[in-house]
């Protein structure tokens, strides 16, 4: 094994000799298979592209049709009605944990960036908030300190997908695949601390397609369990169903897991991306109107979160809802009205639709999110007892993405122009998580607005607003107004100090190019440290 990255502050509590032979021991075991499961991702988008059809799988019918359970939930996990998301950075996980939220998703892929200093530090930080000796000082000379009069959230880790490599870890002549690294670095360091504490080690698992995919997740919690020692169904998973595939293969992947499984999330940022990304050469019928007008009751979205419930609840699961990107302003109080309102209205919708708990990403949402679950929920700790026997859900209904209402626009072209340029400025710096136009984007969503524009533009929309034909030279057009306008925002100098003539080539290159990259975080990988 050679590690390529500079030394971090505290790296060398991480990366001891013991972490990393367990972490290439993972990569020699496992590896192999993760390079031909997704390999396989590209045959079957292959068939998709050419019949432009998914469908449930005739193999697996009776997994789907038989009466099976997954494992009862740990008692720190039977209540997760609030679901707090972030970076594992020192302050906001201090904010996170100390929110009043049942469980913080510390997300190690979307909301972070995979420069060396971010993959070890998010380490460092995870194994002090575990310890609960978690401190940082701001450089204003404020201290963020864990509250000792209140229960801490429990800690869940997302760790990369299984698609990204770290470069950064070299076995055997061979980047280690980063799901590997961050999931063995967090579970070498932790997974006996967090028992002995009468937890576990929980994670999230991100945009499996397959439950192929999470056979492979179960046979690495299988092996670790075994070897550090830690009592088997230890560890607790929840799936993100973010990938139109996923979405067909519900019960099958919690079948899989079903000695570690927790429950399903709702991705539904990733799971828009998933379905352009599927069908973006099959025709006008799956093209999509402007990304901020898709609203959870479209009637393909509406489909997917009912059959979501529906399963979980059926196999003893939790169904978590998703994330709304609208952030509060604390500086802004007639926007945060307006933001708190929304967010409001979107957990009614789950709260009432039968799901568990759902996720925030500020602590100023903590209580919203919390006051409308409890309004349903009352003392009881999770609804797993509506089963939602009414629901039926065809693959018809998961594919209907015609029925959106709604129409490609100028605005929506230009915000995901304003948006991409943004986003990707600020993962270039290492920055994951950034706040735009009053919304939380990550790279989930920053996925929707480069693949939405890739697609208008080789299915010939025409925009409804201005009627212009989407086209590249207007693409690039909009590209000029909007570096402009941050320039003159910005000022030259700080423009000038950023990454905007790397970010514009990037979008380019996921937005424009003949090709479709799969993520947009493989080539932007190149270009970081």
């Amino acid at each position: 094994m050679r590690i390529n990255g500079a030394p971090v502050e505290r790296g060398d509590e991480i990366l001891t000799p013991a972490a990393l032979d367990f972490v290439a021991d993972l990569q020699r075991r496992f590896g192999g298979t993760r390079d031909a499961l997704v390999a396989a991702r590209a045959e079957r988008r292959t068939e998709v592209a050419r019949t432009g059809r998914l469908d449930f799988l005739d193999a697996t019918r009776d997994i789907r049709e038989s009466d099976w359970t997954v494992a009862a939930a740990p008692e720190d996990l039977t209540d997760r009605r609030v679901e707090i998301t972030g970076p594992a950075e020192a302050k906001m996980a201090i904010n996170a944990l100390n929110s009043g939220a049942r469980v913080w998703l510390a997300d190690l892929e979307d909301a972070s960036t995979p420069h060396w200093a971010n993959v070890v530090s998010a380490q460092v930080t995870l194994a002090d908030a575990v310890r609960k000796k978690l401190t940082y000082s701001a450089p204003d000379g404020t201290a963020y300190r864990l509250r000792e009069d209140a229960r801490l959230a429990t800690i869940v880790m997302r760790p990369r997908g299984w698609h990204l490599p770290e470069r950064h870890v070299v076995v055997d002549g061979r980047p280690a695949v980063a799901a590997l690294v961050d999931f063995g670095l967090y579970f070498f360091h932790n997974a006996r601390e967090l028992t002995g504490r009468g937890g576990g080690p929980y994670f999230y698992l991100p945009k499996l397609e397959s439950h192929l995919e999470a056979r492979l997740w179960n046979d690495v919690f299988i092996h670790a369990q075994d070897a550090l020692g830690i009592p088997r169904g230890s560890v607790r998973a929840t799936v993100l169903i973010e990938t139109i595939p996923a979405a067909f293969e519900m019960d099958e992947i919690l079948y899989e897991l079903r000695e570690h499984a927790s429950g399903l999330n709702a991705g539904r940022w990733d799971y828009l991306f998933s379905v352009i990304k599927y069908f973006r050469d099959v025709g006008p019928d799956f093209v999509l109107p402007d990304r901020n007008g898709v609203g959870m009751t479209a009637p393909f979205m509406r489909a997917y979160t009912d059959l979501l419930v529906r399963t979980c609840h059926r196999r003893g699961a939790f169904a978590m809802g998703g994330m709304s990107a609208f952030i509060p302003s604390r500086r802004d109080p007639e926007l945060t009205e307006v933001a708190l309102a929304k967010v409001r209205a979107d957990k009614e919708r789950e709260a009432h639709g039968g799901f568990d708990g759902s996720w925030v990403a500020h602590p100023d949402l903590v209580p919203v999110c919390r006051e409308v679950f409890d309004g349903v929920l009352g003392e009881r700790p999770n609804q797993l007892d509506r089963t939602r026997d009414d629901v039926s859900v065809t693959a018809e209904q998961l594919l209907d993405v015609a029925s959106t209402p709604g129409e490609p626009t100028a605005e929506g072209l230009r915000g995901n122009v304003a948006v991409a340029l943004r986003y990707l400025e600020a993962w270039l710096r290492g920055s994951g998580a950034v706040a735009i136009f009053n919304l939380m984007e990550d790279a989930a969503t920053a996925e929707i607005a480069r693949s939405q524009i890739w697609q208008w533009l080789r299915n010939d929309v025409k925009l409804a607003d201005s009627g212009e034909l989407v086209t590249v030279d207007l693409v690039r057009r909009m590209e000029d107004e909007e570096l402009a306008s941050l320039r003159e925002s910005l000022g030259a100098e700080h423009f000038e100090a950023g990454r905007f003539g790397d970010a514009r080539a990037l979008f380019e290159r996921v937005a424009l190019s003949d090709d479709f990259v799969d993520f947009l975080t493989l080539p932007a990988y190149d270009l970081i440290d």
